[in-house]
Protein backbone atom coordinates (compact mmCIF):
# COMPACT_ATOMS: atom_id res chain seq x y z
CA UNK A 1 0.00 0.00 0.00
CA UNK A 2 1.49 3.39 -0.97
CA UNK A 3 2.28 5.41 1.65
CA UNK A 4 0.97 9.23 2.13
CA UNK A 5 2.74 11.69 3.39
CA UNK A 6 1.61 12.26 7.37
CA UNK A 7 -0.17 9.08 7.85
CA UNK A 8 1.90 5.96 8.80
CA UNK A 9 -0.62 3.31 7.44
CA UNK A 10 -0.25 0.53 9.36
CA UNK A 11 -0.44 2.23 12.52
CA UNK A 12 -3.13 4.33 11.94
CA UNK A 13 -5.23 1.75 10.01
CA UNK A 14 -4.69 -0.90 13.28
CA UNK A 15 -5.65 2.13 15.53
CA UNK A 16 -8.94 3.10 13.86
CA UNK A 17 -9.84 -1.01 13.46
CA UNK A 18 -9.70 -1.08 17.07
CA UNK A 19 -12.22 1.58 17.13
CA UNK A 20 -14.69 1.09 13.94
CA UNK A 21 -15.63 -2.10 12.02
CA UNK A 22 -13.15 -1.12 8.47
CA UNK A 23 -13.06 -3.05 5.24
CA UNK A 24 -9.64 -3.51 4.38
CA UNK A 25 -7.76 -2.09 2.17
CA UNK A 26 -8.18 1.53 3.42
CA UNK A 27 -6.71 4.80 1.91
CA UNK A 28 -5.90 7.94 3.16
CA UNK A 29 -6.65 11.28 0.75
CA UNK A 30 -5.48 14.41 1.16
CA UNK A 31 -8.48 16.99 1.64
CA UNK A 32 -7.38 20.10 -0.31
CA UNK A 33 -8.45 23.14 0.81
CA UNK A 34 -7.35 23.10 4.30
CA UNK A 35 -4.89 26.79 5.50
CA UNK A 36 -2.80 24.79 7.97
CA UNK A 37 -3.79 21.16 10.00
CA UNK A 38 -4.27 18.66 7.26
CA UNK A 39 -7.37 16.87 6.87
CA UNK A 40 -7.58 13.10 5.13
CA UNK A 41 -10.46 11.39 3.93
CA UNK A 42 -10.10 8.06 5.27
CA UNK A 43 -11.96 5.23 2.83
CA UNK A 44 -12.21 1.57 3.10
CA UNK A 45 -13.18 -1.55 0.61
CA UNK A 46 -16.93 -0.76 1.00
CA UNK A 47 -17.13 2.35 0.72
CA UNK A 48 -17.42 3.61 4.44
CA UNK A 49 -15.18 6.86 5.31
CA UNK A 50 -13.80 9.02 7.94
CA UNK A 51 -12.03 12.10 8.53
CA UNK A 52 -8.37 12.18 10.07
CA UNK A 53 -6.76 15.60 11.31
CA UNK A 54 -3.28 16.03 12.27
CA UNK A 55 -0.80 19.12 12.67
CA UNK A 56 1.15 20.11 9.54
CA UNK A 57 4.67 18.35 8.75
CA UNK A 58 6.13 21.25 9.65
CA UNK A 59 6.83 24.51 11.40
CA UNK A 60 4.65 23.18 14.25
CA UNK A 61 3.35 25.67 17.32
CA UNK A 62 1.64 23.34 19.58
CA UNK A 63 -0.79 26.05 20.85
CA UNK A 64 -2.19 26.27 16.82
CA UNK A 65 -2.21 22.58 16.16
CA UNK A 66 -3.69 21.12 19.17
CA UNK A 67 -5.71 18.49 18.18
CA UNK A 68 -7.00 17.37 21.92
CA UNK A 69 -8.00 20.90 21.59
CA UNK A 70 -10.33 20.61 18.66
CA UNK A 71 -11.35 17.08 19.62
CA UNK A 72 -12.51 18.88 22.70
CA UNK A 73 -14.35 21.28 21.18
CA UNK A 74 -16.33 19.16 18.97
CA UNK A 75 -16.91 16.19 21.09
CA UNK A 76 -18.34 18.85 23.81
CA UNK A 77 -20.70 20.75 21.20
CA UNK A 78 -21.79 17.28 19.76
CA UNK A 79 -25.18 17.41 22.14
CA UNK A 80 -26.05 20.82 21.22
CA UNK A 81 -27.92 22.14 18.30
CA UNK A 82 -24.89 22.99 16.68
CA UNK A 83 -24.33 20.88 14.00
CA UNK A 84 -20.85 19.23 14.40
CA UNK A 85 -19.03 15.53 12.92
CA UNK A 86 -19.77 12.75 15.92
CA UNK A 87 -15.75 12.01 16.96
CA UNK A 88 -14.08 8.48 17.07
CA UNK A 89 -11.62 8.83 18.91
CA UNK A 90 -8.37 10.74 19.89
CA UNK A 91 -5.07 9.35 19.89
CA UNK A 92 -2.52 11.89 21.76
CA UNK A 93 0.75 9.12 21.44
CA UNK A 94 3.03 10.89 18.71
CA UNK A 95 4.36 6.97 18.54
CA UNK A 96 0.93 5.93 16.52
CA UNK A 97 1.71 8.52 13.63
CA UNK A 98 4.36 10.94 14.77
CA UNK A 99 1.95 13.32 15.82
CA UNK A 100 -1.29 13.50 17.87
CA UNK A 101 -4.33 13.04 15.57
CA UNK A 102 -8.47 12.32 16.02
CA UNK A 103 -11.06 11.11 13.60
CA UNK A 104 -14.22 12.01 13.18
CA UNK A 105 -17.50 10.54 11.06
CA UNK A 106 -17.52 11.98 7.34
CA UNK A 107 -20.25 14.42 7.05
CA UNK A 108 -22.12 14.26 3.66
CA UNK A 109 -22.89 17.69 1.69
CA UNK A 110 -21.50 20.59 -0.23
CA UNK A 111 -18.51 22.54 0.91
CA UNK A 112 -18.64 26.26 -0.96
CA UNK A 113 -15.10 26.99 -1.57
CA UNK A 114 -15.75 29.04 -4.58
CA UNK A 115 -18.04 30.82 -7.51
CA UNK A 116 -18.02 27.45 -9.24
CA UNK A 117 -18.82 25.24 -6.88
CA UNK A 118 -21.62 27.03 -5.88
CA UNK A 119 -23.00 26.98 -9.32
CA UNK A 120 -22.82 23.65 -9.74
CA UNK A 121 -23.51 22.36 -5.91
CA UNK A 122 -26.10 24.51 -4.60
CA UNK A 123 -29.47 25.63 -6.54
CA UNK A 124 -30.27 29.45 -6.54
CA UNK A 125 -33.38 29.01 -5.44
CA UNK A 126 -31.53 27.08 -2.01
CA UNK A 127 -28.79 30.13 -1.38
CA UNK A 128 -31.47 32.18 0.26
CA UNK A 129 -31.93 29.50 2.73
CA UNK A 130 -28.33 28.46 2.42
CA UNK A 131 -27.60 32.17 4.00
CA UNK A 132 -30.03 31.85 7.09
CA UNK A 133 -28.88 29.09 8.10
CA UNK A 134 -25.36 30.05 7.81
CA UNK A 135 -27.01 32.78 10.12
CA UNK A 136 -29.11 30.07 12.83
CA UNK A 137 -26.08 28.13 12.77
CA UNK A 138 -23.98 31.05 14.06
CA UNK A 139 -26.70 32.45 16.54
CA UNK A 140 -26.95 28.65 17.89
CA UNK A 141 -23.27 28.47 18.25
CA UNK A 142 -23.37 31.63 20.36
CA UNK A 143 -26.35 30.42 22.34
CA UNK A 144 -24.27 27.57 23.55
CA UNK A 145 -23.96 27.95 27.12
CA UNK A 146 -19.72 27.09 27.92
CA UNK A 147 -20.04 26.32 31.42
CA UNK A 148 -22.96 23.66 30.69
CA UNK A 149 -20.94 21.93 28.16
CA UNK A 150 -17.56 21.53 29.77
CA UNK A 151 -16.09 24.35 27.88
CA UNK A 152 -15.70 27.41 30.55
CA UNK A 153 -12.39 26.47 30.94
CA UNK A 154 -11.45 26.37 27.10
CA UNK A 155 -9.82 29.86 27.62
CA UNK A 156 -10.08 33.29 29.37
CA UNK A 157 -13.66 34.96 28.66
CA UNK A 158 -12.96 38.58 29.49
CA UNK A 159 -11.44 41.65 27.20
CA UNK A 160 -11.66 39.63 24.02
CA UNK A 161 -11.07 41.94 22.13
CA UNK A 162 -8.15 43.81 23.00
CA UNK A 163 -6.33 40.32 23.80
CA UNK A 164 -6.94 39.42 20.00
CA UNK A 165 -5.55 43.08 19.32
CA UNK A 166 -2.10 42.43 20.52
CA UNK A 167 -2.16 39.09 19.05
CA UNK A 168 -2.19 39.90 15.77
CA UNK A 169 -0.56 43.44 16.08
CA UNK A 170 2.38 41.32 17.23
CA UNK A 171 2.14 39.04 14.69
CA UNK A 172 1.93 41.34 11.87
CA UNK A 173 5.36 43.21 13.47
CA UNK A 174 6.93 40.13 13.52
CA UNK A 175 5.81 39.57 9.61
CA UNK A 176 6.16 43.25 8.17
CA UNK A 177 8.53 43.99 5.28
CA UNK A 178 6.86 47.17 4.49
CA UNK A 179 5.16 50.37 6.48
CA UNK A 180 1.92 49.97 6.64
CA UNK A 181 0.35 52.96 8.29
CA UNK A 182 -3.25 52.36 8.14
CA UNK A 183 -2.89 49.30 9.61
CA UNK A 184 -1.31 51.13 12.38
CA UNK A 185 -3.89 53.25 12.29
CA UNK A 186 -6.76 51.06 12.77
CA UNK A 187 -4.98 49.35 15.48
CA UNK A 188 -4.08 52.24 17.25
CA UNK A 189 -7.72 53.59 17.04
CA UNK A 190 -9.87 50.27 17.80
CA UNK A 191 -7.30 49.97 21.15
CA UNK A 192 -8.48 53.17 22.38
CA UNK A 193 -11.76 52.89 22.22
CA UNK A 194 -13.25 49.78 22.30
CA UNK A 195 -16.49 48.63 22.97
CA UNK A 196 -17.71 46.93 26.40
CA UNK A 197 -17.65 43.15 25.97
CA UNK A 198 -21.36 41.53 26.77
CA UNK A 199 -20.94 37.42 28.26
CA UNK A 200 -18.30 35.65 26.40
CA UNK A 201 -19.77 32.94 24.59
CA UNK A 202 -17.85 30.05 22.00
CA UNK A 203 -16.00 31.98 19.34
CA UNK A 204 -15.56 30.13 16.55
CA UNK A 205 -12.56 32.31 15.58
CA UNK A 206 -12.67 31.51 11.07
CA UNK A 207 -16.51 31.48 11.05
CA UNK A 208 -17.38 31.89 6.80
CA UNK A 209 -19.05 29.87 4.08
CA UNK A 210 -16.60 27.50 3.09
CA UNK A 211 -15.86 26.12 6.92
CA UNK A 212 -19.45 24.47 6.55
CA UNK A 213 -20.66 21.59 5.00
CA UNK A 214 -24.25 22.45 3.48
CA UNK A 215 -27.04 20.11 2.79
CA UNK A 216 -27.30 20.54 -1.33
CA UNK A 217 -30.87 20.00 -1.11
CA UNK A 218 -32.23 22.12 1.66
CA UNK A 219 -29.31 24.60 1.98
CA UNK A 220 -29.13 23.33 5.90
CA UNK A 221 -25.92 23.28 7.62
CA UNK A 222 -24.86 20.15 8.16
CA UNK A 223 -21.82 20.60 9.88
CA UNK A 224 -19.02 23.11 11.02
CA UNK A 225 -15.30 22.69 10.50
CA UNK A 226 -11.81 24.09 11.13
CA UNK A 227 -12.56 24.17 15.21
CA UNK A 228 -8.72 25.41 15.44
CA UNK A 229 -9.25 29.01 16.24
CA UNK A 230 -11.91 28.56 18.44
CA UNK A 231 -11.86 30.61 22.30
CA UNK A 232 -14.39 32.07 24.47
CA UNK A 233 -15.32 35.51 23.93
CA UNK A 234 -17.11 38.33 22.54
CA UNK A 235 -19.65 36.59 19.32
CA UNK A 236 -19.56 39.77 17.53
CA UNK A 237 -16.61 39.03 16.17
CA UNK A 238 -17.59 35.97 14.39
CA UNK A 239 -20.23 38.21 12.99
CA UNK A 240 -18.02 40.83 11.93
CA UNK A 241 -15.43 38.54 10.09
CA UNK A 242 -18.26 36.80 8.33
CA UNK A 243 -19.42 39.84 6.61
CA UNK A 244 -15.83 40.92 6.29
CA UNK A 245 -15.50 37.09 3.56
CA UNK A 246 -19.42 38.14 2.31
CA UNK A 247 -18.92 39.42 -0.42
CA UNK A 248 -21.48 41.50 -2.71
CA UNK A 249 -22.01 42.56 -6.27
CA UNK A 250 -20.10 46.02 -6.40
CA UNK A 251 -18.09 45.03 -3.73
CA UNK A 252 -14.67 47.22 -3.98
CA UNK A 253 -12.60 44.52 -2.29
CA UNK A 254 -12.86 40.93 -1.95
CA UNK A 255 -10.87 39.09 0.40
CA UNK A 256 -11.64 35.79 -1.63
CA UNK A 257 -11.30 36.54 -5.30
CA UNK A 258 -14.20 34.10 -6.24
CA UNK A 259 -16.27 34.30 -3.41
CA UNK A 260 -19.22 32.30 -3.70
CA UNK A 261 -21.77 34.93 -2.23
CA UNK A 262 -21.40 36.94 -5.78
CA UNK A 263 -24.03 35.08 -7.06
CA UNK A 264 -27.56 35.36 -7.25
CA UNK A 265 -29.67 34.39 -4.54
CA UNK A 266 -27.60 34.87 -1.78
CA UNK A 267 -28.83 37.30 1.09
CA UNK A 268 -27.16 40.40 1.50
CA UNK A 269 -24.84 41.91 4.37
CA UNK A 270 -27.69 44.10 5.58
CA UNK A 271 -29.94 41.05 5.53
CA UNK A 272 -27.75 38.61 7.47
CA UNK A 273 -26.98 41.49 10.37
CA UNK A 274 -30.90 41.68 10.64
CA UNK A 275 -31.59 37.97 11.07
CA UNK A 276 -28.73 37.87 14.03
CA UNK A 277 -30.21 40.61 16.07
CA UNK A 278 -33.58 39.45 15.51
CA UNK A 279 -32.59 35.70 16.29
CA UNK A 280 -29.86 36.49 18.83
CA UNK A 281 -31.03 39.86 20.58
CA UNK A 282 -27.80 41.00 21.35
CA UNK A 283 -27.28 44.88 20.81
CA UNK A 284 -25.44 45.57 17.24
CA UNK A 285 -24.84 49.20 18.02
CA UNK A 286 -20.87 48.80 17.41
CA UNK A 287 -20.88 46.37 15.03
CA UNK A 288 -19.07 48.47 12.87
CA UNK A 289 -16.07 47.82 15.27
CA UNK A 290 -16.16 44.07 15.07
CA UNK A 291 -16.17 44.26 10.80
CA UNK A 292 -13.24 46.95 11.01
CA UNK A 293 -11.62 44.34 13.30
CA UNK A 294 -12.21 41.47 10.84
CA UNK A 295 -10.96 43.75 8.00
CA UNK A 296 -7.75 44.48 10.37
CA UNK A 297 -7.26 40.81 11.30
CA UNK A 298 -7.52 39.25 8.09
CA UNK A 299 -5.09 41.97 6.63
CA UNK A 300 -2.55 41.12 9.23
CA UNK A 301 -2.68 37.53 8.25
CA UNK A 302 -2.25 37.94 4.28
CA UNK A 303 0.90 40.29 5.53
CA UNK A 304 1.80 37.28 6.70
CA UNK A 305 1.50 35.57 3.46
CA UNK A 306 2.92 38.38 1.15
CA UNK A 307 6.28 38.71 3.46
CA UNK A 308 6.81 34.80 2.78
CA UNK A 309 6.46 34.85 -0.55
CA UNK A 310 8.66 38.51 -0.82
CA UNK A 311 11.38 36.36 0.85
CA UNK A 312 11.16 33.16 -1.51
CA UNK A 313 9.72 30.90 1.17
CA UNK A 314 7.53 29.59 -1.35
CA UNK A 315 10.17 29.45 -4.15
CA UNK A 316 9.74 31.16 -7.30
CA UNK A 317 6.24 32.79 -7.89
CA UNK A 318 7.60 35.68 -10.23
CA UNK A 319 5.27 38.84 -9.25
CA UNK A 320 2.18 36.50 -8.45
CA UNK A 321 2.45 37.32 -4.45
CA UNK A 322 2.68 40.66 -5.19
CA UNK A 323 -1.87 40.48 -5.22
CA UNK A 324 -1.33 39.84 -1.50
CA UNK A 325 0.32 42.62 -0.71
CA UNK A 326 -1.91 44.95 -3.08
CA UNK A 327 -5.20 43.10 -0.76
CA UNK A 328 -3.73 44.03 2.30
CA UNK A 329 -3.48 47.55 1.77
CA UNK A 330 -7.01 47.46 0.66
CA UNK A 331 -8.19 45.47 3.47
CA UNK A 332 -6.34 47.98 5.80
CA UNK A 333 -8.39 51.05 3.90
CA UNK A 334 -11.91 49.21 4.70
CA UNK A 335 -10.80 48.82 7.94
CA UNK A 336 -10.00 52.29 8.56
CA UNK A 337 -13.69 53.36 6.50
CA UNK A 338 -15.66 50.57 9.32
CA UNK A 339 -13.47 52.14 11.98
CA UNK A 340 -14.37 56.04 10.93
CA UNK A 341 -17.99 54.54 10.70
CA UNK A 342 -18.44 53.72 14.70
CA UNK A 343 -16.88 56.74 15.37
CA UNK A 344 -13.63 55.65 16.90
Amino acid sequence: MAQVDGIEHEAVTAWLQQRVALTPPVTYTVIEGGRSNLTYTVTDAAGNRLVLRRPPLHGVLESAHDMGREHRIISALAPTPVPVPATIGYEPDVAVNGAPFYVMEHVEGAVLRDAAAAEQLLAADLRGAASQAVLDTLVALHDVDPDAVGLGELARKSDYLARQLKRWHGQLQHSRTRELPVLDEVHARLSADLPEQGPATIVHGDYRLDNLILDPHSGQVAAVLDWELTTLGDPLADLGLLLVYWAEPGDETIPLLDSPTLLPGFATRAELVERYAAASGRDLTHLDVYVAFGYWKLACILEGVYSRYASGAYGDTGDSFRVFGDIVLQLGERAAEAVGRAGR
